[in-house]
């Protein structure tokens, strides 16, 4: 679960779990710790946590501390939206790859499937030997016709 933030009309930004205020260089120090964060106007109740996130990195970029390359950010601007829509066609397309694999799969398994056809044709295998050793069992129980030996 995210850790939530409320920033206020002023701009301060309050962490909900410390009650206290933040600054936006705590924010990027626990964003790099690993932690999510989920920025939320106070008054609107609106997700500003991408704004937030822009903010922080102009603020990186304004101190001189940015990794992010004039050229990376030129690109960004460049793809924005339209890289968002075809991630998402892909993760869709992903998706139903999975989900016909799953489907072929399972048929695979019933009893019209290959696995199916493999277990009624090893049933019927079995009830022939089970005849097979029955006769066998029958045909030792029979008296043999020699006469004993003197």
């Amino acid at each position: 679960m995210p850790r939530l933030i409320k920033r206020y009309g002023s701009r301060k930004l309050y962490d909900t779990e410390n009650s206290s205020y933040v600054s936006l260089e705590e924010l990027a120090g626990w964003i790099r710790e690993g932690q999510q964060l989920q920025v939320v106007d106070n008054k609107s109740g609106d997700d500003v946590t991408a704004a937030i996130l822009t903010q922080i990195i102009s603020e990186e970029g304004r101190k001189g501390k940015s990794i992010l390359t004039p050229s990376f950010l030129h690109d960004l601007i460049r793809i924005g939206e339209n890289t968002l829509k075809a991630g998402e066609e892909v993760v869709g397309k992903a998706k139903d790859g999975a989900t016909d694999f799953v489907q072929r799969s399972i048929s695979k398994l019933k009893p019209g499937g290959p696995i199916g056809d493999a277990r009624a044709e090893m049933a019927s295998l079995r009830e022939r030997l089970d005849a097979l050793e029955s006769a066998l069992e029958e045909m030792d129980e029979e008296p043999s016709e020699k006469p004993p030996s003197s």
